[in-house]
């Protein structure tokens, strides 16, 4: 398996909206930053891969799998970070591990403590008294304590303190380390991209203006000196 995820001639038809039979790969081992601005395709493009919508066009690999035909068991190997928790908010941290470890074949509770203590989790809080960082490392604890080989994060980092974001992002780094494991973060905190993604996507419209390494993407974009800057630049063309 070579690729963590591969995207071909992906369209979405939407009454106002269109993904235009987009493309890109996501080599194995990477962290490849997806962004754009609010409304580009973002999540349209997540809920593509994991199949929660239907596609009017286009293949999609996860992990070297078809993400239809292979939903569940590639379901087993993937984690899901949106920008908000999906645990009840009555669960105390210690609970949250009782309430999610039967969905999963491969669950580690060495792993799941390990990361609590690591994280500095408090074990007997509830969710709704954790902070918004705190909740984030929760949904992280859980996604890496399954072993995913695949993360894929919508906006993980939204509305946390840049303390907290610089932790999560050493987390991820250190998630990827071995080269066995990917990442696909998408975000509009460009600043993130450029502290950790090897790889970068940039979607405008519904339309792919780049993917690549990220020393490939300043190449093309020569006269500007952040990423931030070549969404400014690409907001004004006319797709």
């Amino acid at each position: 398996m070579d690729n963590a995820i591969e995207i071909k001639g992906l369209r979405k038809d939407y009454k106002d909206f269109s993904l235009n039979d987009i493309s890109l790969t996501l080599p194995a081992g990477h962290i490849m930053g997806f962004v754009g601005q609010n409304g580009a395709g973002k999540t349209t493009t997540i809920r593509l891969i994991l199949n929660m919508t239907a596609r009017n066009n286009g293949n999609i690999k996860v992990l070297g799998l078809d993400n239809i035909l292979d939903e569940q068991k590639i379901k087993q190997d993937i984690a899901v970070v949106f920008d908000d928790t999906f645990f009840a908010d009555s669960w105390k941290v210690s609970e949250v591990e009782k309430a999610i470890k039967g969905f999963y074949l491969k669950w580690n509770s060495n792993l799941y403590h390990k990361y609590v203590k690591e994280f500095g989790l408090p074990i007997d809080k509830k969710v709704k008294e954790l902070s918004r960082g705190m909740k984030m490392k929760l949904m992280l604890v859980v996604a890496m304590s399954h072993e995913a080989k695949l993360l894929i994060l919508d906006e993980p980092t939204s509305g946390i303190d840049p303390v907290a974001r610089d932790e999560l992002l050493e987390i991820l780094n250190g998630y990827v380390a071995n080269g066995d494991k990917s990442i696909f973060f998408s975000t509009h905190i460009t600043t993130d991209l450029e502290k950790i993604a090897d790889y970068i996507s940039i979607i405008h419209n519904g339309n792919i203006v780049y993917t690549g390494i990220k020393a490939g993407l300043f190449e093309q974009f020569p006269n500007v000196k952040s990423i931030d800057d070549i969404l400014v630049s690409v907001s004004k063309r006319k797709i």
